[in-house]
């Protein structure tokens, strides 16, 4: 009835038919107006399921409602992973902008740094939490603070109140990461898991793309609506995360339980402390001032001395924030160090090929976003084939075998990188990289929950990104000093060769201006084109050793995974049941 007897259903209709009939019924087909429809139809169209559901009537719309329930649900939990991942990259095209007008150059690294901090250091809690109070509510608790933030960080003034406001940000982010696959645990059995988390991986490989394009689009623009362009990369989250909020409260409903708890609150602090003075150590400290540096030496020392006592604590504790008897658990303990050796070799690879892309081949920050796509296809392609073969065959050992593999074939090609590689053979490199993390992340994550009892689930997947958080860290600034070290040595002895083989090509030239251009690269497109390409040529001998570096990290990934037991995965009677023993544990 909407499409053939309303004018808005008839211009929609006709936007794939003619746009001059469109156009003729009033509706002007511009980008925005399609946008404000498609939004609105999605809106209605789930407000539809979830009333047609609630009323029980017997029509085709309220059917194919029920049936599609758990769909809504994962829609939501979707629309909470994607910002969460969006938010850890949508900033680095936008920093330019926001300290331009802040005039904030000397704390620009916190904005991102403040966001990360908080997101990994709560990652544990929420897990913990969920357990006790339920998934729901600490879901909905961590999508209203992850918008209070967005709105404020938007809204800020100068760049301490950003920072602050990022750490918010981060807060909330932290328990949508984690929550999500809880949540995913819970509704669904191992063996139908694969096809649902498969998607999953879509959303992150989606976000991993998406973040620094839209944070390119919205920067270039001065002002939207009257608004600072750079503001609305925060302004964006509202709308998705309210869009989230609603759905989880409508459809979301997950077996309670009432339990005896108490809250480790020492715990807490310890780990939460700990994991921040080791993270302020090697992302912010190290790379800024040099590894020798007295504040990133005590602050390392410091964390580590704090993770010690978190441990004995832990021994201690009623209930602990991460049991340690989760560790006995060999599929607990191996999937932890696989998925910190995941997230390091990754962004070995997503961090450092847009960098070469930037530096080296001369690309703008969005127009390497874009020549990211092949990476974000492997991803995307692998998680949905390997979650379908899942739950179809119900194995999954092969599948982070193989990704591994493919992960560390893919970063030893990219050793091949020179300046004049063409962009097809770059995109055959990062499909291969794509592929492997497709192939393994979400994998891990099943073979984990397969393995941990009921009442262990939201602890035990939240310390699995938790780990896989921590991997990625130490990866981007072990990478991040590589990369430094080595230029400034390959800068040193390539124009000591250029000056026996060449010295007409230094004659006249002022060294100085070389000074900084391992932190400042923009001044390569201003040298003489011979010193220029001697200049490119140490990055690109420096990216080498750091691909170099990352491909024994994720072979480590490869043999870790050859010892992942591969146990039956529990069908939908079997995992109803383990959940019911559950919640009669607790209430009993």
């Amino acid at each position: 009835v909407f499409f053939q007897k309303t004018s808005t259903g008839g211009a929609l209709r006709a936007v794939a038919d003619d746009h001059q009939a469109a156009q003729s019924i009033g509706i002007p087909l511009n980008r925005i107006w399609v946008i404000v429809w498609c939004v609105a139809g999605v809106v209605a169209l789930v407000a539809g399921m979830i009333w047609g559901s609630k009323l029980g009537v017997q029509f085709s719309l309220a059917t194919v409602a029920l049936r599609a329930l758990p769909v809504v649900i994962l829609g939501g939990l979707m629309m909470g992973m994607f910002l969460a991942a969006l938010d850890q990259t949508i900033v680095s095209t936008a920093l330019k902008s926001i300290v331009e007008e802040f005039d904030g150059l000397n704390h620009y690294t916190w904005v991102v740094t403040a966001y990360l901090l908080t997101s990994t250091a709560s990652t544990l809690l929420y897990g913990k939490i969920s357990d006790i109070y339920g998934r729901r509510i600490v879901f909905q608790f961590a999508i209203i603070v992850f918008l209070i933030g967005s709105f404020l960080a938007g809204a800020s003034q100068n760049m301490e109140q950003l920072i602050a406001t990022r750490a918010l940000q981060g807060l909330g982010a932290g328990g949508l990461m984690a929550l999500t696959f809880v949540i995913i645990g819970d509704i669904i059995s191992p063996r139908e898991r694969g096809r649902y988390q498969g998607y999953f991986g879509a959303v992150w490989g989606l976000s991993s793309v998406a973040g620094p394009l839209l944070g390119g689009f919205f920067s270039d623009r001065g002002e939207i609506l009257g608004v600072s362009g750079w503001r609305w990369i925060f302004y964006i989250n509202i709308p998705i995360g309210i869009a989230a909020l609603v759905i989880t409260s409508a459809v979301l409903h997950l077996p309670k339980s009432k339990r005896e708890h108490s809250i480790d609150y020492l715990g807490a602090l310890l780990m939460v402390s700990a994991v921040t003075l080791v993270l302020l150590s090697l992302a912010v400290y190290g790379p800024q001032n040099g590894w020798g540096d007295s504040r990133t030496i005590s602050f390392l020392i410091i964390g580590i001395i704090l993770t010690v006592f978190f441990l004995m604590w832990e021994k201690r504790a009623t209930e602990p924030i991460l049991p340690l008897h989760l560790f006995k658990n060999h599929t607990f303990s191996l999937t932890s160090l696989l998925g910190a050796v995941i997230g390091a070799g990754m962004f070995g690879a997503i961090v450092m090929l847009p960098l070469y892309l930037q530096v080296v081949k001369g690309d703008t920050a969005t127009s390497a976003g874009l020549k990211l796509i092949p990476l974000m296809l492997g991803i995307v392609t692998a998680s949905i084939i390997s979650g379908k073969l899942i739950s179809k065959h119900g194995h999954y050992k092969r599948f982070p075998i193989a990704g591994t593999a493919l992960m560390t074939i893919g970063i030893l090609l990219m050793t091949r990188l020179e300046i004049d590689t063409p962009f097809w053979q770059i995109a055959i490199y990062a499909v291969f990289v794509g592929a492997g993390l497709g192939l393994s992340m979400q994998t891990i994550v099943i073979a984990l929950q397969n393995s941990v009892d009921f009442k262990d689930m939201g602890v035990a997947t939240s310390s699995n990104t938790f780990f896989r958080s921590l991997g990625s860290v130490f990866g981007t600034a072990i990478f991040g000093s590589i990369l430094t070290n080595r230029v400034g040595h390959y800068l040193q002895s390539n124009f000591q060769e250029l000056a026996t083989s060449n010295p007409a090509a230094l004659k006249g030239f002022d060294m100085s201006k070389l000074d900084g251009i391992s932190s400042n690269t923009a001044v390569l497109k201003t040298l003489p084109p011979e010193i220029q390409a001697t200049a490119l040529n140490a990055f690109v001998n420096s990216f080498h050793i750091v691909f170099w570096a990352a491909a024994p990290i994720t072979a480590i990934g490869f043999f870790l995974a050859l010892k992942l037991r591969e146990t039956p995965l529990r069908s939908n009677q079997e995992y109803a049941a383990a959940r019911e023993e559950a919640v009669g544990e607790s209430l009993g």
